[in-house]
């Protein structure tokens, strides 16, 4: 969960990073970042979409890491509990890259797919720790 949480952290640093400096990501030969990033999706009430992303990873990874560490079966419902709520934002993030803004973004999808595997991580973690004695 933890390397998982870095990955995403970094792809969604990145895009808030391209975001606040008024700059259009680079894509390479994959185009539609750019149309993702100018999208009226990618604020929310001024604040870029990114930057929550950025957020929701570093708690993910402090979550995770205190679950590594200490065992603490809280720190592990958080994780599960954030990464729920993630995997139904990210769906709807990219429901909108792909029937709203038709295009897709390549660090866009990797944060996707770093949250919805954080979750199943989680759950199966929670499942496998729930029948410990």
């Amino acid at each position: 969960m933890t390397i998982l949480a870095v990955v995403g952290l970094a792809a969604a640093a990145y895009l808030a990073a391209t975001k606040l400096l008024g700059e259009v990501p680079a894509c390479g030969p994959i185009h539609g970042c750019e149309d993702v990033a100018a999208s009226s999706y990618s604020e929310l009430f001024g604040i870029p979409v990114a930057l929550v992303g950025v957020a929701f990873s570093v708690v993910l990874i402090g979550l995770s890491v205190a679950w590594w560490r200490t065992a603490d079966r809280r720190a592990l419902v958080g994780a599960y509990g954030l990464g729920l709520l993630g995997c139904f934002v990210v769906a709807g993030l990219t429901y909108l890259e792909l029937f709203v803004i038709h295009a897709i973004c390549i660090y866009c999808v990797t944060y996707a797919v770093t949250v919805v595997i954080g979750f199943i991580i989680a759950a199966a973690t929670m499942r496998s720790a729930g029948s410990r004695p």
